[in-house]
This record gives structure tokens, sequence and C-alpha cells, in this order.
């Protein structure tokens, strides 16, 4: 056995396979295909002299050859990591890289913030993941990334936590619903609405439910979907209510194709937080960012539009409207249009 023959790119590869238990999502993670992602494993474990892997039907584990060289992999990725953070911080703020993970509700308001942080320090290159909450809680445990933008940090874990700006979450209907335009609207009044919600574990499912709870009941969840767009487009389908963060709903607000219906006890008010594990060095670049993102006035959710209940009619005649201007346009077209035969 000669592990000098073994190299930062195999050991790369099998750590990333040892921290999934999957060769296809390490694969996907590296962007390598499954056979060279394997064969590459393969020449790692002739060159230790021992299986690194077993596999148990569909499932794979670590030997205990394959544990103690994934232990050796993290601390050797570690100390690449610190030595990358002390080149950088040799050649000061305005060089180095940073690694960012942001839950997907961020990403209507960090990138923003993120492209003039980038634009005072053009030197910084950024490397960006968005995910959901527990994609989010998988890579802080793993240390995958420099900083992380969250909502309600997990209190299980030891992090350091810095709050940094108000994410409002609002309630909101398709515009032809009966409780559209009308005041202090008692939450009892919502017992039997049927709900979309987010799937279980996110923090705005979470912080939905303790609010239910404090009013003496559940929502009725009549779907469960992983992501905000899916819940907007279901929600203006007319297929239930749903509370979403004020800085995702802005533009359906302004165009009337969502509703915020005036609830007592809303907009429940969450804040963002900033978070990476306690005891982790923060690179010059990361700590840049942090001092950027904290000093920096965040931006506002788009005003909100409240509309008033469509009567039947109307929403009829406007129909009608529709129907008549894509006919005419349609015929229009036909004429412009060459003949096939």
């Amino acid at each position: 056995m000669n592990l000098r023959h073994a190299t930062l790119h195999q050991l790369r590869i099998f750590l990333a396979v040892a921290r999934h238990n999957s060769f296809a999502r390490a694969a996907e993670e590296l962007h390598l295909s499954p056979p060279t992602l394997s064969l590459q494993v393969k020449q790692l474990s002739e060159t230790v002299g021992q299986p690194l892997f077993e596999q148990l039907g569909k499932k794979i584990f670590l030997t205990a050859a394959g544990e103690t060289l994934a232990e050796a992999c993290q601390d050797i990725e570690d100390r690449m990591e610190r030595l990358s953070q002390d080149l950088a911080a040799l050649q000061g703020v305005e060089r180095g890289s940073m690694k960012l993970a942001i839950l997907t509700t961020v990403k209507y308001t960090v990138p923003k913030l993120l492209g003039g942080f980038c634009a005072a320090h053009p030197g910084i290159d950024v490397a960006m993941v968005v995910g959901n909450r527990e994609k989010l809680l998988q890579r802080i445990t793993h240390n995958q990334d420099d900083l992380t933008i969250m909502g309600q940090p997990p209190e299980q874990m030891d992090l350091v936590c810095e709050d940094f700006a108000d994410n409002p979450l609002v309630l909101v209907a398709p515009p032809d619903h009966p409780l559209v335009g009308q005041k202090s609207i008692s939450a009892q009044r919502l017992r039997n609405e049927p709900f979309i919600q987010r799937e279980p574990g996110s923090g705005t499912r979470l912080t939905t439910e303790k609010f239910f709870a404090e009013q003496g009941f559940s929502p009725k969840t009549r779907l469960e979907v992983g992501s905000n767009e899916a819940i907007k487009q279901t929600v203006a389908g007319g297929l239930g209510l749903a509370v979403l963060s004020a800085h995702t709903v802005g533009p359906e607000l302004a165009l009337g194709e969502l509703v915020q219906l005036d609830v007592k006890g809303f907009p429940l008010i969450r804040r963002w937080h900033l978070v990476y594990p306690r005891g982790k060095r923060l690179s010059a670049a990361a700590q840049a960012f942090k001092e950027w993102l904290l000093s920096h006035p965040q931006p506002e959710p788009h005003p909100v539009i409240q509309a008033k209940p469509l009567q039947a009619g109307k929403r009829a005649r406007q129909g009608q409207s529709t129907l008549g201007k894509k006919t005419t346009a349609s015929r229009a077209a036909r004429r412009k249009k060459p003949s096939d035969d």
C-alpha cells in the first residue's frame, strides 16, 4: 500500500460518496459521470489495498478501512479549505472566494444584495446554493458552506445566528374569494378554509401552524407543495389559501392575481438570519460579506395591493371582453397567414 499514489481528486470523490452513501448523488454533486466516478473509487481502493465500501441490497456502506479513510479525507479537506482562506487573507479582502447557501424564499431578495456586494468587491468569487430548509440543515451539518441565510435557525444545532431583516408572512387568496375586501377578519373564519402548504419542516409552515394552534385549531391542508411558485399558481387557481413571505408575492399582488387578506394577527413577522457553525473561522471574503449584509438596509416587500371582490356580472363581462379580443386577434392572424395549399 502506497497512499502517495492517491490523488487529491480521488480523495475528494471518495469523500463525496462517503458523505452521500450514494455513487449517483456524489456524481451529481461533482458533475461527473457515474462510470468515471466509480473508476476513481476503484483505483483508490486498489491503492489502499482494501475494499472501501460494501453493498447490502441496494445500499452501500463504508467498511472499517473506508471509515478510517473518510475521516482522514475530511481532515485533508478542512486543511485545504483553511489553506485557501489563509492565502486569500494574505491577498486582502479584495481576493478570495465564498460559498453561500440561501433558503428558497430568500432568493427573491438576497441575490440583489449579493449583486451590490460583488460590485463593491469584484475580486471575490461567490458560489451560491439555493435549497429548502432540510437541504440547508444538511449542508450546515457537513460544513459545506461559509455562510447560510435562512429563517428560524434550528435550536438543536450549535450555531452563530445574526438576524438582519424582517420577513413578514402574509395570507393570500384568489381575487374572487368571498373574504376579499373584508376588514379585520377573525382567524376563526378560516377554520374550514382549505390551505396550500409547504412541505413538513418548512419554516413558513411551522410558523403558520404555530399561529393557528394559538387560535385553537389546525388549518385544513388541501395540498402540500414544495415551491413558492407552485403555491402561488395553485392559490391563483382557486384551490385554497396560503401563507407566504411578502417578498415572494409582490408581483402577483400588484397584478391582482393574488390578494392579501386582512386577517387579525397578520402579517406574521419573522426574521432572516445569517448563520454558521460556532467555532468556524470565516474567510476574509465571508467576513466582509457578513459585515456588508448587516450594515446595508434591506429591501422592503412590494407595496400590497388590496383588491375589491369582483362581482359575478363584472367577471363575466371581463371574460367576454377578453374572449372577444382573442377572437378578433385570431381572425386577424388568419387573414395575414399565407394559405397552406
